[in-house]
């Protein structure tokens, strides 16, 4: 009876889906609305009898839903494409999402709300709705225009962002407390585990997708990209994160395969099934009665969210460089909330600590806002010509002023490619730690299965530490080789920029190499330090250090080459499959 129960419920959402979303396509609104007002009208709360019998098996698939949205928000994502969002995306995102969550805690508290149920509001308000606004910029044939890709840019900070506000939101609720230690903490190790995880996916997943896909199979890609996709969520979970963050990673790992194309239209079947099921569940919890009382904060919120976001993201585009009537559209583009909205909110539920009144109460925001998007979008050259004429002449030149300061300021020529390959070194340095980092760490975790299988051979258990303790300094040694020899090159240039003839005289060259050599050794012994600070669990005793950092001393004098071969071929596989990933045009 199960069965024949479910069946009915998945025909019943499926069909009224089906025609409230050709409706909706004719009127010409998003289809998500569509599905949203699906569920409301097969609901528990519609009169005159609800239409759906198995809520917890629907809930389930909606879930499978959240998952398929992330994991294609992941494989829209490209590493490229954040490294050339530039400073705009960067300074309005990250103005947006504090600004968004300050006004929504805010309003929360002025309505007598809890914290919870205010620090969740603060949180659906921050990140803005990529699908509809792509949608939106696509209906009015705007998308190749300068500001629509900016606002792309900015959306793609936001996800990113948004990830962590999904982490940290889990570590909060779980503690019930919020303290800057623990968001740091919890910030540092979401960090780290995405490095490390985009680095070592990324040399992985595209060669056995590249091998699978030689067997020129549709059946055989799906089902392993799939299995790659649930097998990371559940490996995510294990590590005590979201699914969502698991999803989206692997994702963007995905991203930068050549098969990024077929896989796109495999997965795009099954992701419009459970993702229409996941906004379709999301109507069935809308009760009329609660947007009945709720009403005036629903007004309220959809104001902070439209003028908030106008100001805070228009203001974030304006301080990147942009001038007023660019970074007006900016703001009026990105006004509205969605379904990164509905996962915050869903989880909220989930971890049981926010009301109940808040899912419903997002919702309507989302569909308030959803709707006037392609209003506001239109509307921001007339305004923004409005606010020129009104505009006091004395403040115009004083922001225009600002505008010519900032593009004056920019690195031009050959400084510009200084800045440019500082910035790369600081990068390959901070990967290289990173993965470092993640192995100490990996060995702290493990420590206790690893002592239990040692105990077969070492009883002692400092012993058995520092066999821990050396092994992840072993494994350390080709990455801590390359970050002293990117250190190297950097103090190099930086004592070739700093110290000038003029300043030194005939020891000019005696002080560069100096600081070339003094600058790396340096920065080694504040990483050891670190290290040892961050695997104080597996720490050794000072005598049993020593000899560690003697054999290590001997292996890296024995091996260097070696290991920078090593780190050489893992560095060119990286690079390679990013730069086929370019060549295949994405």
């Amino acid at each position: 009876m199960h069965a024949i129960s479910f069946i009915q419920d998945l025909a019943v959402i499926m069909l009224v889906a089906g025609v409230v979303t050709i409706v909706f396509h004719r009127l010409k609104q998003p289809v998500v609305l569509g599905y949203i007002v699906a569920g409301f009208i097969i609901g528990p709360h519609t009169p005159p009898f609800g239409l759906i019998h198995d809520e917890d098996t629907i809930k389930t698939l909606a879930e499978l839903g959240v998952i398929f949205l992330m994991f294609c928000l992941g494989l829209e994502f490209s590493l490229r494409k954040l490294f050339k969002v530039g400073a705009t995306a960067f300074i309005a995102a990250f103005l947006e999402i504090v600004l968004m969550i300050w006004i929504g805690f805010e309003i929360g508290r002025w309505f007598g709300w809890n914290t919870m149920d205010s620090l969740f509001l603060g949180a659906i308000l921050a990140i803005s709705s990529t699908t509809i606004i792509v949608k939106a910029l696509n209906d009015l044939k705007m998308k190749n225009e300068r500001f629509a890709q900016l606002i792309f840019g900015v959306l793609i900070v936001e996800d990113i962002l948004g990830i962590g506000i999904i982490a940290l939101l889990s570590g909060i609720a779980v503690s019930g407390t919020v303290s800057s230690g623990e968001v740091f903490s919890t910030v540092g190790k979401l960090s780290l585990f995405m490095i490390v995880a985009l680095v070592i996916g990324i040399l992985l997943v595209p060669r056995v997708l590249a091998y699978v896909a030689k067997f020129e199979s549709n059946e055989m890609l799906l089902i392993t990209v799939l299995g790659l996709c649930f097998g990371f969520c559940l490996l995510v979970v294990k590590l005590e994160y979201s699914m969502v963050l698991g999803a989206f990673l692997i994702g963007a790992i995905m991203a930068e395969s050549r098969q990024l194309l077929k896989i796109e239209r495999l997965i795009e079947p099954v992701r419009d099934l459970f993702s229409a099921i996941f906004f379709v569940a999301i109507g069935l919890m809308i009760d009329p009665q609660v947007l009945v009382d709720y009403a005036w904060p629903i007004v309220v919120i959809t104001l902070a969210v439209v003028l908030g976001k106008m100001l805070s993201c228009g203001m974030g585009a304006f301080i990147a460089g942009n001038d007023g009537r660019t970074s007006l559209r900016v703001g009026m583009g990105l006004s509205q909330i969605g379904e990164f909205s509905f996962i915050i909110a869903a989880l909220g539920m989930t971890l049981q600590v926010t009301s109940d009144f808040l899912y419903p109460v997002a919702v309507a925001v989302s569909a308030i806002t959803t709707l006037l998007t392609p209003y506001l979008i239109r509307a921001a050259d007339p305004l923004s010509i409005k606010l020129g004429n009104v505009v006091p002449g004395r403040l115009a030149r004083v922001l225009s002023l600002y505008g010519e300061w900032l593009r004056n300021i920019q690195p031009q020529g050959q400084s510009a490619l200084v800045a440019a390959m500082i910035r790369r070194i600081l990068l390959q340095v901070g990967v290289n730690l990173a993965l470092v980092i993640a192995i100490f760490f990996s060995g702290g975790y493990f420590a206790g299965r690893l002592g239990t299988w040692l105990s077969q051979w070492i009883s002692d258990v400092s012993q058995q530490k520092a066999v821990i303790w050396g092994a992840a300094l072993l494994l350390s040694l080709p990455f801590l080789i390359a970050a002293y020899r990117k250190l190297k090159a950097l103090s190099m240039l930086l004592a070739e920029m700093g110290v000038k003839p003029e300043m030194a005289g005939r020891h000019t060259q005696r002080v560069r190499r100096v600081i070339a050599e003094v600058i790396p050794l340096i920065s080694l012994l504040v990483i050891f330090l670190l290290l040892s600070a961050l695997s104080a669990s597996i720490l050794p005793t000072n005598e049993l250090l020593l000899i560690i950092a003697i054999v290590a001393a001997v292996v890296v004098a024995l091996l260097w080459r070696w290991f920078i071969r090593v780190h050489t071929r893992m560095q060119i596989a990286l690079l390679e499959t990013l730069e086929n990933n370019r060549d295949n045009g994405h």
